[in-house]
């Protein structure tokens, strides 16, 4: 079973082409025009070890739209490469430690999206990303792969710590949630 997928999405706003391998070693590629976005990517690429190549213009230089919109394609494309999802663990989760930062990471990839997030972050911006924009990255990224997804911040004072955590988090359950452990669609219901 091939997983790997590739998509292209280009709106008003924003010019997205993606390549996944949900099989790969991490290796990735990432070209947007926010630095802080590009690292996160990197994070997720890295510690998922789902090869990632992702090249992503905003064409109206909004990063909310950019970050949405690249969420929407992420989600797509893991949600298609999944397939029917036959042999999936389908759940994670983990407590993830990053300096100051411990965050709480669980999901169920159930074809029943849910995005609840708990966490406290006073600062507006860390580096060039606005920090409201991480909520609706995960929570985009929850509804077009048809995730139930909790993050929560356990402690922690430094939003690039807590953001970066997060990915890290999020990445580590996704590696351990689309690994294939059987033959079966893990579900009782036969169908995700």
């Amino acid at each position: 079973m091939q997983r790997q997928i590739e998509k292209i999405r280009t709106t008003k706003e924003t010019d997205i082409k993606l390549e996944i391998n949900l099989d790969g070693n991490g290796s990735y590629l990432i070209n947007t025009p926010c630095r802080f976005f590009n690292h996160m990517f990197e994070q997720l690429s890295a510690h998922s070890n789902i090869d990632i190549n992702l090249e992503a213009k905003a064409l109206d230089n909004n990063f909310h739209h950019l970050v949405e919109d690249c969420a929407i394609v992420l989600g797509c494309a893991i949600k298609e490469a999944l397939s029917d999802k036959k042999g999936i663990k389908r759940y994670s989760s983990i407590i993830l430690p990053m300096d100051d930062a411990l965050i709480l990471c669980a999901l169920d990839i159930s074809q029943r999206p849910y995005f609840k997030m708990d966490f406290s972050i006073k600062e507006e911006k860390t580096d060039d990303f606005e920090t409201v924009l991480f909520y609706h990255f995960f929570n985009t990224l929850s509804y077009n792969t048809g995730l139930c997804l909790h993050l929560k911040m356990l402690d922690g004072y430094d939003c690039h710590h807590i953001i970066e955590a997060s990915f890290k988090a999020f990445a580590r359950c996704l590696a351990e949630a689309i690994q294939i452990s059987g033959d079966k669609i893990p579900s009782t219901k036969g169908v995700l």
